[in-house]
């Protein structure tokens, strides 16, 4: 296999192809009011997509607000599907849909999440901003707690999102929180393309 775009400083040094001696499906949440939850779910899936696994993304908040990583992951050649089902962030930036609105196309995000990750057929389901949704009420915490138990013991569960949480990160392997130090936003630059969406 070629790889392309891919340059090196050292070409004779061996390339270890690890696998762990057991493997196993984790559960990852990524939280924080700092910029780059998503940012990092979508580098999971890029060196998922090394390892050939197959990889779906649910985006439960993103729908009226175009971002690029619709049309990136069509660009990469991988087993990566991704769903934007939200109505967009409920309650700001202008966002015209009521609460109700939002609540149903969180509801109809979490039968599509229940469904697939039942499935079997992904080795990575990434929730995009599940934890947003929940801290909203769009969905309730039964409902998340039930998809992370849902999962099969090998699959790996990201889920992002600002204040996940408690009994979610308990349940979780790895947590990271990504914390504001600056935001460009604060200085009146607006969003970025390729880098804010």
């Amino acid at each position: 296999m070629t790889r392309k775009n891919v340059g090196t400083l050292t070409p004779d040094l061996p390339i270890n192809r690890f696998q762990p001696e057991k493997r196993t499906g984790l559960i990852v949440v990524l939280t924080g009011h700092g910029k780059g939850k998503t940012s990092s779910a979508l580098g999971m899936i890029v060196r998922a997509c090394g390892h050939g696994l197959r990889i779906l993304m649910i985006q439960f908040m993103k729908g009226d607000f175009y971002t690029g990583e619709w049309d990136g992951i069509n660009k990469i050649d991988c087993d990566v599907e991704l769903i934007h089902t939200g109505m967009g962030f409920c309650g700001i930036q202008g966002n015209p849909f009521p609460r109700s609105t939002h609540r149903e196309a969180a509801q109809k995000a979490v039968e599509l999440a229940r469904e697939r990750i039942s499935s079997g057929g992904y080795d990575l389901i990434v929730l995009d901003e599940i934890n947003n949704a929940l801290k909203l009420h769009l969905v309730d915490l039964d409902q998340v707690l039930e998809l992370i138990r849902l999962k099969p013991p090998l699959m790996h569960l990201v889920l992002t999102g600002r204040d996940a949480h408690p009994e979610v990160i308990d349940l979780a392997d790895t947590v990271s929180q990504v914390n504001e130090i600056k935001h460009a936003y604060r200085k009146g630059i607006e969003p970025q393309p390729g880098i804010d969406f």
